[in-house]
């Protein structure tokens, strides 16, 4: 008996409707195990220290191909509930756009996904595997989901051929870019520490906030590149500035900043990590002010060289697009950074506009787009 395609925008509005804030699960990954599971898919939890996360596969296990598609249904939080102007847990569908928090980033390419695999699986069986991992921490510390997932898949002897990261992957209109590779991301805190005095006579104290805004203004005029083959430059932001001092006639004992930056192949998180401490060094010789520096680097740079793959995604998407998507390693971070370590892997997802903001939303015709790129990807792959 034929089935009833899985509708994406349905199945988006079913998982905006569960509150699945990071860290929580809100109902989310449940609900596409019952409709996965519906299909044949073979579903197993992999949860690892209090973080949710699904697998999902139908098939033949160790398959010469199998194609991966990865995801997240946890989202940032709402902020103020007043300032939305609908239920950010609604899922309303309202002039040609669904509605919510999550509706763009990224339960509408969960949603598109998974309604692909699922009708492809149903109506042409393919010879090999289908796979589907969906985290709920890509927007928290990302240490225990698709990493957990991945570790899960190495000890159990699966493993994907190819992946497809459903992110938000357009600036503009839909079809309009690929991601094929990421620049690399680090932050770095940086601790000043002086000598608390009154304000009234600073020669008796050591100011750190003075020895810190140089060395802060040092290190975010420095030219680190110029970008290079397949990466824009890299960049380093100052993200806060913090004392804890509450009096104007105070020199604080300490001050505090905190910088992000995302990188490209010139560099490695651990060259960068040297380079502030050493300017760190350097800036306390000058001043006589101790800076303690600690990083932390969330992903190194990679690039999926143009090929075959890349090639496959970009045909499905200008068949069911109409446009040729570039290539393109722009942007912020995503789960593609583990991945890349166990397969070739691309991102391609919807318009990525309202992600993170208020009132959310997706266009419904770009995701009934997404899911059609998806599935001819699928036909396309097992041909």
């Amino acid at each position: 008996m034929p089935h009833e395609p899985l509708d994406p925008v349905d199945l988006t509005a079913r998982l905006i409707r569960c509150p699945s804030v990071t860290p929580e699960e809100g109902g989310a990954l449940q609900l596409l195990e019952t409709e996965l599971a519906a299909a044949g898919f073979t579903c197993t939890r992999v949860d690892r220290a209090g973080v949710p996360n699904l697998f999902a596969h139908w098939g033949e296990k160790g398959a010469n191909r199998a194609l991966g598609f990865n995801g997240h249904t946890d989202v940032v939080p709402v902020g103020d509930p007043a300032d939305w102007t609908r239920d950010p847990f609604g899922g309303e569908i309202e002039g040609g756009r669904i509605w919510g928090r999550g509706a763009c980033d990224m339960k509408s390419g969960v949603a598109a996904f998974v309604a692909a695999a699922v009708d492809f699986v149903r109506e042409t069986p393919p010879q090999g595997a289908v796979i589907l991992t969906v985290t709920g921490d890509e927007e928290g510390t990302s240490t225990d989901g698709t990493v957990a997932v991945l570790d899960w898949m190495e000890e159990t002897g699966e493993r994907m051929t190819h992946c497809v990261v459903g992110e938000p992957t357009c600036p503009e209109f839909m079809g309009q870019m690929i991601k094929n590779g990421r620049r690399g991301a680090m932050s770095a805190t940086i601790v000043a520490r002086g000598v608390q005095g009154h304000s009234a006579y600073p020669h008796l104290a050591k100011n750190p906030l003075h020895g810190l805004v140089a060395l802060l203004d040092k290190l975010a005029t420095h030219e680190l590149d110029r970008g290079s083959e397949g990466f824009h430059p890299t960049t380093l932001a100052l993200t806060t500035i913090d004392t804890g001092n509450p009096a104007s006639n105070v020199i604080p004992a300490t001050a505090r900043a905190v910088l992000n930056i995302r990188f490209n192949d010139h560099h490695s998180g651990a060259s960068l990590a040297d380079w502030l401490k050493a300017e760190a060094q350097a800036a306390s010789a000058a001043s006589g002010i101790d800076f303690q520096v600690d990083t932390r680097i969330s992903g190194e740079p990679f690039v999926t060289e143009p090929g075959e793959f890349t090639d496959l995604v970009a045909a499905a998407v200008t068949a069911e697009c109409g446009v040729d998507p570039i290539l393109s390693t722009s942007g912020g971070t995503s789960d593609a950074r583990f991945i890349r370590r166990h397969c070739e892997v691309v991102e391609f997802g919807l318009v990525g506009k309202s992600m993170h903001q208020v009132d959310e939303y997706a266009e419904v015709a770009d995701i009934h787009k997404l899911k059609a790129v998806y599935r001819r990807l699928l036909q396309d792959y097992f041909a």
